[in-house]
Protein backbone atom coordinates (compact mmCIF):
# COMPACT_ATOMS: atom_id res chain seq x y z
CA UNK A 1 0.00 0.00 0.00
CA UNK A 2 0.75 3.47 -0.75
CA UNK A 3 1.82 6.29 1.85
CA UNK A 4 -1.10 8.29 2.59
CA UNK A 5 0.69 11.58 0.75
CA UNK A 6 1.59 9.61 -1.78
CA UNK A 7 -2.16 8.12 -2.63
CA UNK A 8 -3.86 11.53 -1.77
CA UNK A 9 -1.63 13.01 -4.62
CA UNK A 10 -2.28 10.06 -7.20
CA UNK A 11 -6.33 10.36 -6.82
CA UNK A 12 -6.22 14.34 -6.95
CA UNK A 13 -4.40 13.81 -10.55
CA UNK A 14 -6.56 11.07 -11.89
CA UNK A 15 -9.80 10.37 -13.33
CA UNK A 16 -11.66 6.83 -12.77
CA UNK A 17 -13.71 4.56 -13.92
CA UNK A 18 -14.97 3.60 -10.38
CA UNK A 19 -15.30 5.08 -7.23
CA UNK A 20 -16.07 2.78 -4.44
CA UNK A 21 -17.34 3.99 -1.39
CA UNK A 22 -16.58 2.12 2.13
CA UNK A 23 -13.48 0.78 2.59
CA UNK A 24 -15.17 -2.70 4.76
CA UNK A 25 -15.34 -6.16 3.32
CA UNK A 26 -17.78 -4.74 0.83
CA UNK A 27 -15.90 -1.63 -0.67
CA UNK A 28 -12.53 -3.98 -0.55
CA UNK A 29 -13.83 -6.29 -2.65
CA UNK A 30 -15.98 -4.22 -4.87
CA UNK A 31 -12.50 -1.94 -5.46
CA UNK A 32 -10.54 -4.93 -6.47
CA UNK A 33 -12.65 -7.23 -8.29
CA UNK A 34 -13.87 -3.52 -10.43
CA UNK A 35 -9.35 -3.09 -10.68
CA UNK A 36 -8.68 -6.93 -11.57
CA UNK A 37 -11.47 -6.55 -14.60
CA UNK A 38 -9.56 -3.55 -16.18
CA UNK A 39 -11.43 -0.85 -14.49
CA UNK A 40 -9.45 2.56 -12.74
CA UNK A 41 -10.46 2.61 -9.63
CA UNK A 42 -10.76 4.21 -6.25
CA UNK A 43 -11.75 3.73 -2.96
CA UNK A 44 -12.81 6.08 0.21
CA UNK A 45 -13.24 5.10 3.90
CA UNK A 46 -14.70 7.86 6.23
CA UNK A 47 -12.89 6.26 8.84
CA UNK A 48 -9.99 3.75 9.23
CA UNK A 49 -10.11 0.59 7.09
CA UNK A 50 -12.19 -2.06 8.51
CA UNK A 51 -13.03 0.44 11.46
CA UNK A 52 -16.94 -0.21 11.70
CA UNK A 53 -18.73 -3.67 10.89
CA UNK A 54 -16.17 -5.22 9.30
CA UNK A 55 -13.84 -5.76 12.38
CA UNK A 56 -16.71 -6.58 14.75
CA UNK A 57 -17.87 -10.03 13.32
CA UNK A 58 -17.30 -13.02 15.10
CA UNK A 59 -14.26 -13.93 13.42
CA UNK A 60 -16.42 -17.34 11.43
CA UNK A 61 -16.17 -18.30 7.84
CA UNK A 62 -19.14 -20.05 7.76
CA UNK A 63 -22.51 -20.89 6.12
CA UNK A 64 -24.36 -20.10 9.00
CA UNK A 65 -25.69 -23.47 11.06
CA UNK A 66 -28.64 -21.10 12.35
CA UNK A 67 -30.07 -19.60 8.89
CA UNK A 68 -29.73 -23.34 8.23
CA UNK A 69 -32.30 -24.34 10.54
CA UNK A 70 -34.67 -21.92 10.16
CA UNK A 71 -34.91 -22.40 6.34
CA UNK A 72 -35.44 -25.89 7.12
CA UNK A 73 -38.03 -25.20 10.60
CA UNK A 74 -39.99 -22.37 8.28
CA UNK A 75 -39.39 -23.78 4.79
CA UNK A 76 -37.42 -20.79 4.09
CA UNK A 77 -35.80 -21.10 0.67
CA UNK A 78 -34.18 -17.45 0.95
CA UNK A 79 -31.89 -18.83 4.25
CA UNK A 80 -30.87 -22.19 1.89
CA UNK A 81 -29.23 -20.06 -0.85
CA UNK A 82 -27.84 -17.54 1.88
CA UNK A 83 -26.39 -20.81 3.76
CA UNK A 84 -25.47 -22.56 0.82
CA UNK A 85 -23.77 -19.54 -1.06
CA UNK A 86 -21.67 -18.54 2.31
CA UNK A 87 -20.62 -22.30 1.92
CA UNK A 88 -19.10 -21.94 -1.10
CA UNK A 89 -17.17 -18.82 -0.49
CA UNK A 90 -16.09 -19.88 3.02
CA UNK A 91 -13.60 -22.50 1.09
CA UNK A 92 -12.56 -19.40 -1.27
CA UNK A 93 -11.94 -17.03 1.66
CA UNK A 94 -9.35 -19.83 3.14
CA UNK A 95 -7.71 -20.24 0.32
CA UNK A 96 -7.12 -16.96 -0.84
CA UNK A 97 -5.56 -15.63 2.25
CA UNK A 98 -4.05 -18.69 4.39
CA UNK A 99 -2.46 -17.26 6.74
CA UNK A 100 -5.28 -15.32 8.01
CA UNK A 101 -8.07 -17.96 7.26
CA UNK A 102 -7.97 -21.27 8.57
CA UNK A 103 -10.41 -24.50 9.43
CA UNK A 104 -12.28 -24.86 12.67
CA UNK A 105 -13.79 -27.64 14.49
CA UNK A 106 -17.01 -27.09 16.45
CA UNK A 107 -18.68 -28.87 18.76
CA UNK A 108 -22.33 -28.76 19.66
CA UNK A 109 -22.87 -30.19 23.06
CA UNK A 110 -25.46 -32.97 23.51
CA UNK A 111 -27.35 -33.95 26.28
CA UNK A 112 -29.67 -36.56 25.11
CA UNK A 113 -30.16 -38.94 22.84
CA UNK A 114 -32.29 -37.24 21.02
CA UNK A 115 -30.22 -34.07 20.77
CA UNK A 116 -27.29 -36.17 19.21
CA UNK A 117 -29.57 -37.43 16.46
CA UNK A 118 -31.18 -34.10 15.43
CA UNK A 119 -27.59 -32.45 15.52
CA UNK A 120 -25.94 -35.32 13.65
CA UNK A 121 -28.86 -35.04 11.09
CA UNK A 122 -28.64 -31.30 10.59
CA UNK A 123 -24.33 -31.40 10.33
CA UNK A 124 -24.54 -33.91 7.82
CA UNK A 125 -27.18 -32.03 5.68
CA UNK A 126 -24.94 -28.87 6.25
CA UNK A 127 -22.01 -31.07 4.92
CA UNK A 128 -24.16 -32.31 1.78
CA UNK A 129 -25.12 -28.79 0.99
CA UNK A 130 -21.20 -27.40 0.88
CA UNK A 131 -20.58 -30.22 -1.56
CA UNK A 132 -17.04 -29.72 -2.98
CA UNK A 133 -16.85 -27.06 -0.93
CA UNK A 134 -16.71 -29.47 2.21
CA UNK A 135 -13.86 -28.96 4.55
CA UNK A 136 -14.08 -32.02 6.82
CA UNK A 137 -17.19 -34.18 7.31
CA UNK A 138 -19.03 -34.06 10.50
CA UNK A 139 -19.04 -36.59 13.37
CA UNK A 140 -20.35 -37.66 16.57
CA UNK A 141 -17.25 -37.04 19.46
CA UNK A 142 -17.53 -39.23 22.73
CA UNK A 143 -18.69 -37.96 26.22
CA UNK A 144 -15.25 -38.70 26.98
CA UNK A 145 -13.13 -37.13 24.04
CA UNK A 146 -15.32 -33.87 24.44
CA UNK A 147 -14.40 -33.14 27.60
CA UNK A 148 -11.00 -33.90 26.78
CA UNK A 149 -10.91 -31.57 23.93
CA UNK A 150 -13.18 -28.68 25.97
CA UNK A 151 -12.02 -29.26 30.02
CA UNK A 152 -14.30 -26.52 30.79
CA UNK A 153 -17.08 -28.70 29.56
CA UNK A 154 -19.79 -29.38 32.43
CA UNK A 155 -19.42 -33.18 32.62
CA UNK A 156 -23.36 -33.21 34.08
CA UNK A 157 -25.50 -35.17 31.66
CA UNK A 158 -23.69 -34.66 29.20
CA UNK A 159 -23.79 -37.48 26.23
CA UNK A 160 -21.10 -36.43 23.81
CA UNK A 161 -21.34 -34.22 21.17
CA UNK A 162 -21.81 -33.01 17.43
CA UNK A 163 -18.25 -31.58 15.78
CA UNK A 164 -18.88 -29.89 12.44
CA UNK A 165 -16.65 -27.99 10.26
CA UNK A 166 -16.36 -24.22 9.60
CA UNK A 167 -13.59 -21.11 9.33
CA UNK A 168 -11.89 -18.60 11.14
CA UNK A 169 -9.79 -15.48 10.79
CA UNK A 170 -8.73 -12.02 11.31
CA UNK A 171 -11.42 -10.22 10.24
CA UNK A 172 -9.74 -6.37 10.06
CA UNK A 173 -6.51 -7.84 9.18
CA UNK A 174 -8.34 -9.59 5.61
CA UNK A 175 -9.89 -6.46 5.15
CA UNK A 176 -6.17 -4.49 5.13
CA UNK A 177 -5.08 -7.46 3.06
CA UNK A 178 -7.86 -6.45 0.37
CA UNK A 179 -7.12 -2.94 0.41
CA UNK A 180 -2.90 -3.82 -0.04
CA UNK A 181 -3.90 -6.23 -2.84
CA UNK A 182 -6.04 -3.61 -4.81
CA UNK A 183 -2.57 -0.86 -4.27
CA UNK A 184 -0.82 -3.94 -5.47
CA UNK A 185 -2.98 -4.23 -8.90
CA UNK A 186 -3.12 -0.52 -10.00
CA UNK A 187 -5.88 0.91 -7.64
CA UNK A 188 -5.96 3.64 -5.09
CA UNK A 189 -7.16 3.83 -1.43
CA UNK A 190 -7.54 6.76 1.49
CA UNK A 191 -8.82 6.26 4.68
CA UNK A 192 -10.19 9.18 6.51
CA UNK A 193 -11.68 10.75 3.25
CA UNK A 194 -15.60 11.44 3.80
CA UNK A 195 -17.84 11.48 1.01
CA UNK A 196 -19.42 14.55 1.38
CA UNK A 197 -21.70 16.01 -1.70
CA UNK A 198 -22.14 14.90 -5.35
CA UNK A 199 -21.87 16.60 -8.75
CA UNK A 200 -24.49 15.59 -11.17
CA UNK A 201 -24.44 15.63 -15.27
CA UNK A 202 -27.64 17.78 -16.76
CA UNK A 203 -29.16 14.27 -16.98
CA UNK A 204 -28.67 13.88 -12.87
CA UNK A 205 -26.47 11.09 -13.46
CA UNK A 206 -23.25 11.18 -10.78
CA UNK A 207 -19.96 12.73 -12.23
CA UNK A 208 -18.00 13.44 -9.47
CA UNK A 209 -17.68 13.14 -5.88
CA UNK A 210 -16.63 15.34 -3.43
CA UNK A 211 -14.48 14.23 -1.02
CA UNK A 212 -13.45 16.12 2.72
CA UNK A 213 -10.18 14.71 3.79
CA UNK A 214 -10.39 14.43 7.79
CA UNK A 215 -6.95 14.62 8.42
CA UNK A 216 -6.01 17.91 6.32
CA UNK A 217 -9.04 19.46 5.98
CA UNK A 218 -8.97 19.73 2.69
CA UNK A 219 -11.97 19.12 0.16
CA UNK A 220 -11.23 17.57 -3.48
CA UNK A 221 -13.94 16.57 -6.45
CA UNK A 222 -13.35 13.25 -7.61
CA UNK A 223 -14.69 12.45 -11.37
CA UNK A 224 -16.18 8.30 -11.55
CA UNK A 225 -18.26 6.89 -13.95
CA UNK A 226 -19.60 4.63 -11.81
CA UNK A 227 -20.43 5.02 -8.23
CA UNK A 228 -20.39 1.88 -5.66
CA UNK A 229 -22.19 2.48 -2.32
CA UNK A 230 -20.78 -0.18 -0.10
CA UNK A 231 -20.98 1.19 3.18
CA UNK A 232 -22.64 -1.51 5.38
CA UNK A 233 -24.93 0.05 7.48
CA UNK A 234 -24.48 3.50 6.54
CA UNK A 235 -25.35 2.84 2.91
CA UNK A 236 -28.99 4.68 3.16
CA UNK A 237 -26.75 7.84 4.11
CA UNK A 238 -25.37 7.70 0.70
CA UNK A 239 -27.86 6.71 -1.28
CA UNK A 240 -29.68 9.95 0.49
CA UNK A 241 -27.35 12.18 -0.85
CA UNK A 242 -26.87 10.98 -4.04
CA UNK A 243 -30.58 11.10 -3.76
CA UNK A 244 -32.91 12.95 -1.43
CA UNK A 245 -36.01 11.68 0.29
CA UNK A 246 -35.42 7.99 -1.10
CA UNK A 247 -37.03 5.22 1.28
CA UNK A 248 -34.65 3.88 3.67
CA UNK A 249 -33.70 0.29 2.90
CA UNK A 250 -31.38 -0.74 6.34
CA UNK A 251 -32.53 -2.54 9.45
CA UNK A 252 -29.21 -2.39 11.49
CA UNK A 253 -28.53 -4.70 14.15
CA UNK A 254 -26.19 -4.49 17.33
CA UNK A 255 -23.72 -7.64 17.81
CA UNK A 256 -21.55 -7.40 21.01
CA UNK A 257 -18.73 -9.70 21.78
CA UNK A 258 -16.31 -10.13 24.49
CA UNK A 259 -13.02 -11.75 25.28
CA UNK A 260 -11.98 -13.41 27.95
CA UNK A 261 -8.90 -16.01 29.11
CA UNK A 262 -8.88 -18.86 27.15
CA UNK A 263 -8.30 -21.58 29.96
CA UNK A 264 -10.63 -24.65 29.39
CA UNK A 265 -10.33 -24.28 25.39
CA UNK A 266 -6.77 -25.36 25.74
CA UNK A 267 -7.13 -27.30 22.12
CA UNK A 268 -8.21 -24.53 20.07
CA UNK A 269 -11.78 -26.39 19.67
CA UNK A 270 -14.66 -24.45 19.60
CA UNK A 271 -17.78 -24.34 20.93
CA UNK A 272 -21.11 -23.80 19.59
CA UNK A 273 -24.18 -23.13 22.11
CA UNK A 274 -27.39 -24.32 20.00
CA UNK A 275 -29.95 -22.44 21.94
CA UNK A 276 -30.56 -19.92 24.10
CA UNK A 277 -33.94 -18.14 25.40
CA UNK A 278 -35.44 -15.94 22.66
CA UNK A 279 -34.06 -18.57 20.00
CA UNK A 280 -30.52 -17.74 18.85
CA UNK A 281 -26.91 -19.37 19.08
CA UNK A 282 -23.64 -18.74 20.86
CA UNK A 283 -20.34 -19.15 19.85
CA UNK A 284 -17.44 -19.78 22.04
CA UNK A 285 -14.23 -20.01 20.02
CA UNK A 286 -10.54 -19.42 21.10
CA UNK A 287 -9.41 -16.88 19.14
CA UNK A 288 -5.18 -15.28 19.03
CA UNK A 289 -4.74 -16.96 23.15
CA UNK A 290 -8.40 -15.52 23.97
CA UNK A 291 -11.95 -17.03 23.93
CA UNK A 292 -14.35 -14.65 22.16
CA UNK A 293 -17.91 -15.28 23.00
CA UNK A 294 -20.84 -14.10 20.78
CA UNK A 295 -22.78 -12.69 19.45
CA UNK A 296 -25.85 -10.61 20.53
CA UNK A 297 -28.68 -9.59 17.79
CA UNK A 298 -30.96 -6.51 18.81
CA UNK A 299 -32.11 -3.83 16.62
CA UNK A 300 -30.35 -0.35 16.98
CA UNK A 301 -29.85 2.75 15.27
CA UNK A 302 -26.85 4.35 13.61
CA UNK A 303 -26.78 6.91 16.48
CA UNK A 304 -26.46 4.21 19.03
CA UNK A 305 -23.19 4.07 20.71
CA UNK A 306 -21.04 0.76 20.05
CA UNK A 307 -19.96 -0.38 22.99
CA UNK A 308 -20.45 -3.87 25.38
CA UNK A 309 -23.30 -2.90 28.13
CA UNK A 310 -23.09 -5.50 31.24
CA UNK A 311 -26.46 -6.17 31.08
CA UNK A 312 -25.03 -7.85 27.04
CA UNK A 313 -21.97 -9.01 28.30
CA UNK A 314 -24.09 -11.11 31.44
CA UNK A 315 -26.67 -12.16 28.73
CA UNK A 316 -23.60 -14.13 26.71
CA UNK A 317 -22.08 -15.54 29.87
CA UNK A 318 -25.01 -16.67 31.33
CA UNK A 319 -26.00 -18.91 28.09
CA UNK A 320 -22.17 -19.94 27.76
CA UNK A 321 -22.47 -20.86 31.83
CA UNK A 322 -24.95 -23.20 31.54
CA UNK A 323 -22.31 -25.72 29.56
CA UNK A 324 -19.29 -24.86 31.54
CA UNK A 325 -18.15 -26.89 34.77
CA UNK A 326 -16.91 -23.58 36.18
CA UNK A 327 -18.61 -20.50 35.49
CA UNK A 328 -17.39 -17.69 33.89
CA UNK A 329 -17.59 -13.91 35.05
CA UNK A 330 -17.44 -10.41 33.91
CA UNK A 331 -14.80 -9.30 36.13
CA UNK A 332 -12.80 -11.89 33.89
CA UNK A 333 -13.77 -10.14 30.69
CA UNK A 334 -10.71 -8.47 29.38
CA UNK A 335 -11.72 -7.12 26.17
CA UNK A 336 -14.91 -6.50 24.01
CA UNK A 337 -16.64 -5.10 20.69
CA UNK A 338 -19.76 -4.10 19.52
CA UNK A 339 -20.74 -3.17 15.91
CA UNK A 340 -23.84 -2.90 13.94
CA UNK A 341 -24.97 -5.22 10.92
CA UNK A 342 -26.41 -3.99 7.67
CA UNK A 343 -29.71 -5.85 7.24
CA UNK A 344 -31.87 -4.95 4.83
CA UNK A 345 -35.28 -4.60 5.26
CA UNK A 346 -37.71 -7.95 4.29
CA UNK A 347 -41.54 -8.09 3.85
CA UNK A 348 -43.02 -9.39 7.49
CA UNK A 349 -39.59 -9.57 9.01
CA UNK A 350 -39.98 -8.16 12.44
CA UNK A 351 -37.47 -9.78 14.58
CA UNK A 352 -34.45 -9.13 13.43
CA UNK A 353 -33.09 -12.66 14.32
CA UNK A 354 -35.27 -13.68 11.50
CA UNK A 355 -33.86 -11.18 8.99
CA UNK A 356 -32.47 -12.81 5.99
CA UNK A 357 -28.54 -12.09 5.64
CA UNK A 358 -28.41 -12.28 2.08
CA UNK A 359 -27.25 -8.91 -0.36
CA UNK A 360 -28.90 -7.04 -2.27
CA UNK A 361 -27.66 -4.74 -5.67
CA UNK A 362 -29.20 -1.77 -6.56
CA UNK A 363 -29.34 0.47 -8.83
CA UNK A 364 -30.88 4.20 -8.57
CA UNK A 365 -31.90 4.78 -11.80
CA UNK A 366 -31.79 8.29 -11.68
CA UNK A 367 -28.50 9.06 -10.43
CA UNK A 368 -26.87 5.69 -11.52
CA UNK A 369 -25.81 4.85 -7.43
CA UNK A 370 -25.19 1.59 -7.32
CA UNK A 371 -25.35 0.49 -3.80
CA UNK A 372 -24.97 -2.84 -2.36
CA UNK A 373 -26.73 -3.52 0.70
CA UNK A 374 -27.01 -6.13 3.47
CA UNK A 375 -24.95 -9.12 3.28
CA UNK A 376 -21.97 -10.94 5.63
CA UNK A 377 -18.06 -11.25 5.60
CA UNK A 378 -17.97 -14.39 4.78
CA UNK A 379 -20.18 -13.89 1.25
CA UNK A 380 -18.38 -10.72 0.88
CA UNK A 381 -16.22 -11.75 -2.79
CA UNK A 382 -19.75 -13.07 -4.33
CA UNK A 383 -20.80 -9.67 -3.50
CA UNK A 384 -18.32 -8.19 -5.03
CA UNK A 385 -18.85 -10.04 -7.99
CA UNK A 386 -22.59 -8.89 -8.35
CA UNK A 387 -21.72 -5.36 -7.93
CA UNK A 388 -18.75 -5.39 -10.27
CA UNK A 389 -20.90 -7.20 -12.83
CA UNK A 390 -24.16 -4.03 -12.23
CA UNK A 391 -21.05 -1.50 -12.64
CA UNK A 392 -20.23 -3.01 -16.00
CA UNK A 393 -23.49 -3.17 -16.58
CA UNK A 394 -24.30 0.58 -16.08
CA UNK A 395 -21.28 1.70 -18.36
CA UNK A 396 -22.19 -0.23 -21.07
CA UNK A 397 -19.72 -2.43 -21.86
CA UNK A 398 -19.19 -6.44 -21.82
CA UNK A 399 -19.27 -7.90 -18.46
CA UNK A 400 -15.60 -8.98 -17.73
CA UNK A 401 -15.13 -12.62 -16.31
CA UNK A 402 -14.10 -11.92 -12.65
CA UNK A 403 -11.32 -13.56 -11.41
CA UNK A 404 -11.61 -13.17 -7.50
CA UNK A 405 -12.57 -16.28 -6.80
CA UNK A 406 -8.08 -17.74 -7.08
CA UNK A 407 -6.70 -14.47 -6.52
CA UNK A 408 -4.48 -14.78 -3.44
CA UNK A 409 -4.34 -11.99 -1.56
CA UNK A 410 -1.17 -9.84 -0.44
CA UNK A 411 0.54 -11.42 2.24
CA UNK A 412 -0.37 -14.74 0.36
CA UNK A 413 2.56 -15.02 -1.95
CA UNK A 414 5.38 -17.36 -0.63
CA UNK A 415 3.80 -18.14 3.03
CA UNK A 416 3.45 -21.56 4.03
CA UNK A 417 2.18 -23.23 7.28
CA UNK A 418 5.60 -23.14 8.88
CA UNK A 419 6.57 -19.48 7.70
CA UNK A 420 6.48 -18.19 11.15
CA UNK A 421 8.89 -20.88 12.71
CA UNK A 422 10.94 -20.54 9.63
CA UNK A 423 11.63 -16.71 10.48
CA UNK A 424 12.87 -17.79 13.74
CA UNK A 425 16.14 -18.80 12.67
CA UNK A 426 16.76 -15.99 10.78
CA UNK A 427 15.60 -13.09 12.84
CA UNK A 428 16.75 -12.71 16.66
CA UNK A 429 13.23 -12.47 18.13
CA UNK A 430 11.21 -15.37 19.91
CA UNK A 431 9.13 -18.15 18.06
CA UNK A 432 6.20 -15.99 19.68
CA UNK A 433 6.96 -13.29 17.55
CA UNK A 434 7.48 -14.68 14.25
CA UNK A 435 4.36 -17.06 14.66
CA UNK A 436 2.14 -13.41 15.67
CA UNK A 437 3.82 -11.44 12.57
CA UNK A 438 2.97 -14.77 10.28
CA UNK A 439 -0.35 -15.00 11.52
CA UNK A 440 -1.35 -10.60 10.79
CA UNK A 441 0.71 -10.39 8.00
CA UNK A 442 1.28 -13.16 6.18
CA UNK A 443 4.49 -12.95 3.99
CA UNK A 444 4.99 -9.60 4.67
CA UNK A 445 6.33 -10.33 8.18
CA UNK A 446 10.15 -10.42 6.46
CA UNK A 447 9.67 -6.43 5.73
CA UNK A 448 8.83 -5.90 9.54
CA UNK A 449 11.65 -8.02 10.83
CA UNK A 450 13.88 -6.71 8.46
CA UNK A 451 12.98 -3.12 10.11
CA UNK A 452 13.91 -4.89 12.98
CA UNK A 453 17.33 -5.63 11.90
CA UNK A 454 18.16 -2.39 10.52
CA UNK A 455 16.85 -0.37 13.81
CA UNK A 456 17.71 -3.44 17.30
CA UNK A 457 14.93 -0.78 19.13
CA UNK A 458 12.20 -2.38 16.75
CA UNK A 459 12.69 -5.56 18.04
CA UNK A 460 11.60 -4.17 21.05
CA UNK A 461 8.27 -5.94 22.04
CA UNK A 462 5.47 -3.40 22.42
CA UNK A 463 4.81 -4.67 25.96
CA UNK A 464 6.93 -6.45 28.00
CA UNK A 465 6.55 -10.53 27.75
CA UNK A 466 3.92 -10.21 24.57
CA UNK A 467 4.90 -11.01 21.17
CA UNK A 468 3.94 -7.98 18.91
CA UNK A 469 6.73 -5.61 18.62
CA UNK A 470 7.56 -2.13 17.78
CA UNK A 471 8.70 -2.68 13.90
CA UNK A 472 4.99 -3.30 13.24
CA UNK A 473 3.80 0.86 14.59
CA UNK A 474 6.55 1.59 11.86
CA UNK A 475 5.48 -0.55 9.46
CA UNK A 476 1.95 0.25 9.85
CA UNK A 477 1.96 3.80 9.41
CA UNK A 478 4.38 3.83 6.58
CA UNK A 479 2.91 1.06 4.57
CA UNK A 480 -1.07 0.67 5.70
CA UNK A 481 -2.07 4.21 6.60
CA UNK A 482 -2.57 3.80 10.09
CA UNK A 483 -3.35 7.35 11.20
CA UNK A 484 -3.83 6.61 14.85
CA UNK A 485 -3.08 4.65 18.10
CA UNK A 486 -6.47 2.77 17.49
CA UNK A 487 -5.88 2.36 14.21
CA UNK A 488 -2.63 0.24 15.48
CA UNK A 489 -3.69 -1.48 18.38
CA UNK A 490 -7.58 -2.45 17.34
CA UNK A 491 -6.90 -3.14 13.69
CA UNK A 492 -3.44 -3.62 12.32
CA UNK A 493 -1.54 -5.18 15.59
CA UNK A 494 -4.65 -6.20 17.72
CA UNK A 495 -3.66 -6.11 20.84
CA UNK A 496 -6.96 -3.90 21.94
CA UNK A 497 -8.59 -6.88 21.04
CA UNK A 498 -6.66 -9.04 23.43
CA UNK A 499 -6.36 -6.99 26.53
CA UNK A 500 -7.94 -3.36 26.70
CA UNK A 501 -5.61 -2.68 29.83
CA UNK A 502 -2.37 -4.19 28.00
CA UNK A 503 -3.32 -1.65 25.22
CA UNK A 504 -3.72 1.58 27.27
CA UNK A 505 -0.04 0.61 28.53
CA UNK A 506 0.90 0.34 24.90
CA UNK A 507 -0.81 3.78 23.93
CA UNK A 508 2.05 5.92 24.93
CA UNK A 509 4.47 4.41 23.05
CA UNK A 510 2.58 4.30 19.75
CA UNK A 511 1.67 7.70 20.18
CA UNK A 512 5.39 8.46 20.09
CA UNK A 513 6.23 7.09 16.67
CA UNK A 514 3.01 8.55 14.90
CA UNK A 515 4.35 11.92 16.02
CA UNK A 516 7.75 11.20 14.84
CA UNK A 517 6.54 9.30 11.71
CA UNK A 518 3.92 12.20 11.14
CA UNK A 519 5.80 14.93 12.26
CA UNK A 520 3.06 15.59 14.96
CA UNK A 521 3.70 17.90 18.18
CA UNK A 522 4.31 16.82 21.70
CA UNK A 523 1.22 18.10 22.64
CA UNK A 524 -0.90 16.59 19.81
CA UNK A 525 1.16 13.50 20.82
CA UNK A 526 0.10 13.45 24.47
CA UNK A 527 -3.56 14.59 23.21
CA UNK A 528 -3.70 11.43 20.76
CA UNK A 529 -2.81 9.15 23.62
CA UNK A 530 -5.09 10.90 26.40
CA UNK A 531 -7.99 10.79 23.69
CA UNK A 532 -7.32 6.46 23.20
CA UNK A 533 -7.01 5.92 26.96
CA UNK A 534 -10.48 7.96 27.63
CA UNK A 535 -11.55 5.49 24.92
CA UNK A 536 -10.50 2.55 26.09
CA UNK A 537 -11.52 3.42 29.67
CA UNK A 538 -14.68 4.00 28.70
CA UNK A 539 -15.07 0.39 27.27
CA UNK A 540 -14.20 -0.69 30.56
CA UNK A 541 -16.70 1.46 32.74
CA UNK A 542 -19.60 0.48 30.28
CA UNK A 543 -19.09 -3.02 31.24
CA UNK A 544 -18.70 -2.32 35.05
CA UNK A 545 -14.66 -3.07 34.69
CA UNK A 546 -12.46 -0.12 36.36
CA UNK A 547 -10.84 2.42 34.21
CA UNK A 548 -7.00 1.95 33.71
CA UNK A 549 -4.75 4.91 35.21
CA UNK A 550 -1.37 6.10 33.12
CA UNK A 551 0.87 8.86 34.28
CA UNK A 552 0.22 11.06 30.70
CA UNK A 553 2.70 13.67 31.93
CA UNK A 554 5.43 10.92 31.38
CA UNK A 555 3.54 9.79 27.93
CA UNK A 556 6.24 9.37 25.18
Amino acid sequence: MRTRSIALSRIESETFDVCVIGGGATGAGCALDAQLRGLKTVLFDAGDFASATSSASTKLVHGGVRYLRQAIAELDVGQYHVVRRALRERKLMLHNAPYLAKPLELLVPCFSNYEVLYYRIGMKLYDWISGKSLLFPSRYVSREESIRRIPALKPEGLVGSVAYADGQFDDARYDIALIQTLTECGGEALNYARIVGFEKASDGRLMAAQVQDQISHRRLTVRARAFVNATGPFSDSIRQLASPGIEQRLRPTKGVHILLPVEGFCNGDALLIPKTDDGRVIFAIPWLDRLLVGTTDDEATLQDEMVVKREEAEYLLRHLNRYLAKPLTTDQIVSGFAGLRPLVSSAGARNTKKLIRDHEVELDKGTGLISVLGGKWTTYRAMAEDATNAVQQYLGGSVAKCITRHHPLSGSQGWTPGFGEALATGYRVSPGTTRHLSEKFGAGAKKILDLAKQNSHLASPLVEGLAPIQAEIVYSIRQEMAMTIGDILARRIGLQLFDWRLAIKAAPVVGSYLAQELDWSRTQMQQAVEDYINKTNRLLQTIGLRPEHVDLEHAG
